[in-house]
């Protein structure tokens, strides 16, 4: 008998794609969202009725009504920004504690967890990997070490004691890096953060999502960052502390691989990269200045202007692979309304040579071969069927699923939750 599967939805470039839109947009037809891996460095920005949220560690299904949200157990939590962001979604939606629910198995970002951040960040001086300074790397450091403290360990009568063994071997290593901050405010706040976080329910999620899987419980996994970012796959070392593929719902949820159905891989139109690293297709002229501006291409979390640049087909076809994916979903078409001629990598030149393959060292050195497209020189904006469509803008849909063999599901024609046009 054909077993009920979870659905993932996750981002194919270096994050920053619009996955907090889509999931919005997707959830009417799942009844649970769940986060399988990252931090608070994600930044998931929904718009709707003329408000925008960024949400950093709470599934972007919390905001429909009757979704249960699941915080999954390759998620790091820091006690204090998960507080404050479900304190600022409760000022516009009332108590959510009986939708959002937070796996045992999910480690603490500790005060100290960030101070090694920045003092390691410092540390590398030019080298610098462009962290956003959260503690995400060294929590996933003690998690692999077996030194972390998790959400069940809470619940612990001697909770205390294993906090304060952690921060001591935290401190020496501090003390190697010669860097000290004073972290007792915020370590106050995050103790009250801890006590404040125990009116939700701290479950064993992967019994909860294999449970509600057998019970017919239509899921949605979301994945944070990129794909181009992922621990092992992506642009290392400038890379994030988890596996954001897909197939690190997996390991981050706790169910099995014969589980995952539908794979909705979303890119923007263009390409963007906060932070350090390759990327071969990033532009330094005005149309990089254009792209920025008009797609208002600042960090979700940290505010720091991204890097723009033009699609890049090798890369998302790597992505497409590596990920599985079932569904495109194209974000951003409508930033590209201006350009008289839009242009594309379809290869790289490496010494002298043409390869449509993905380096190992992700680009560093390459140069894009381009294909050139016509622009559609009018407002997508306001257009809700594809039908209406540029005849331009569709021979561009129509060369990206020929390039990748996967169907454009949906494209994002605006911030908005109505400016979504499902095919």
């Amino acid at each position: 008998m054909e077993k009920n599967k979870l659905d993932v939805v996750l981002g194919l470039q270096w994050g920053d794609e619009g996955k907090g839109k889509v999931v919005d947009v997707l959830t009417p037809s799942y009844k649970m969202v769940a986060r399988f891996q990252g931090g608070p460095n994600a930044g998931h920005s929904l718009v709707f009725e003329g408000d925008s949220f960024v949400l950093h560690t709470v599934p972007s299904g919390i905001f429909r009504e009757g979704t249960v949200n699941v915080i999954g157990n390759g998620v790091v939590i820091d006690p204090v920004i998960l507080l404050e962001e479900i304190r600022s979604i409760e000022k516009m939606t009332g108590d959510i504690s009986g939708r959002l629910v937070i796996s045992k198995r999910a480690h603490l970002i500790l005060p100290t967890h960030r101070m090694l951040d920045a003092a390691s960040e410092a540390a590398k001086g030019k080298s610098k990997i462009g962290s956003t300074l959260k503690g995400i790397g060294p929590t996933y450091m003690d998690k692999t070490g077996r030194n972390g403290l998790r959400v069940g360990d809470i619940l612990s009568p001697d909770f205390q004691a294993r906090y304060d063994a952690l921060k001591k071997k935290h401190s020496g290593l501090l003390a190697q890096y010669d860097y000290s901050c004073d972290i007792s405010e915020y370590e106050a706040r995050w103790m009250e953060a801890v006590e404040g976080l125990r009116r939700f329910p701290f479950i064993d999620s992967e019994m909860y999502l294999n449970q509600a899987l057998e019970a017919g419980t239509r899921i949605l996994a979301e994945g944070a960052q990129g794909s181009l970012l992922d621990i092992d796959f992506g642009t290392y070392p400038f890379v994030t502390s988890s596996n954001t593929l897909s197939a690190g719902v997996c390991t981050g949820l706790g169910v099995a691989p014969s589980r995952v159905g539908r794979v909705y891989g979303i890119f923007k139109a263009y390409c963007t990269r906060v932070g350090s690293g390759p990327f071969p297709t990033e532009l330094f002229d005005e149309d990089g200045e254009r792209l920025r501006a008009t797609g208002h291409e600042f960090g979700a979390t940290t505010g720091r202007p991204r890097r723009c640049g033009w699609l890049d087909m090798v890369a998302l076809k790597y992505a497409v692979m590596m990920n599985g994916v079932t569904d495109l979903i194209m974000m951003k078409s409508d930033v590209l309304d201006g350009f008289d001629t839009i242009k594309v990598a379809v290869a790289y030149t490496e010494n002298g040579k043409v390869t449509d393959r993905f380096p190992y060292d992700g680009g560093a050195g390459v140069t894009p071969v381009y294909k050139e497209f016509p622009g559609w020189k009018s407002p997508l904006g306001g257009l809700r069927r594809y039908e209406d469509f540029p005849e331009a803008f569709k021979q561009y849909i129509a060369f990206i699923e020929k390039e990748t063999g996967c169907g454009i599901k949906i494209v994002s024609v605006g911030p908005d939750r109505e400016a979504t046009i499902l095919r």
